[in-house]
């Protein structure tokens, strides 16, 4: 399957909620809000995900399914899709990627990668 022939942009933020977190019971929650943008000259509706989500130990889940969060956006030129998710894993850090599954208006499907990102607790040093 051919990748991102429409110009999709993909930007990751992510966040550690230490309030839903158990450090103690190896127990780590992270946010992470994800901003699509069509930057290129078709529409494209999203039609899967596939996410690789890996803890610091190597040890690796994979996620697939349809949409995100319940949806599949359509972005027409210009338009943007802004979502917010969440994942827990057992150690303080990890990392994500994978990609989107589109179909665009003239009916070729292509995949977006997600390039990868970090999932950490934030450390305070003094």
């Amino acid at each position: 399957m051919p990748e991102n022939p429409t110009d999709i942009h993909i930007q990751v933020d992510t966040r550690y909620l230490p309030e839903q977190s158990s450090p103690d019971e190896n127990h780590y929650v992270f946010a992470y809000q994800i901003l699509i943008e069509n930057r290129g000259p078709l529409a494209a509706q999203l039609l899967n995900r596939h996410w690789i989500i890996t803890d610091a130990e190597g040890r690796v889940q994979e996620v697939r399914g349809p949409g995100v969060v319940g949806e599949q956006p359509r972005l027409a030129p210009g338009e943007r899709f802004q979502y917010s998710s969440g994942t827990v894993l057992p150690t303080p850090v990890g990392s994500m990627h994978g990609n989107y599954e589109w179909i665009s208006e003239e009916g070729t499907n292509f995949l977006t990668p997600i390039p990868p990102f970090r999932l950490a607790v934030a450390t305070i040093f003094h």
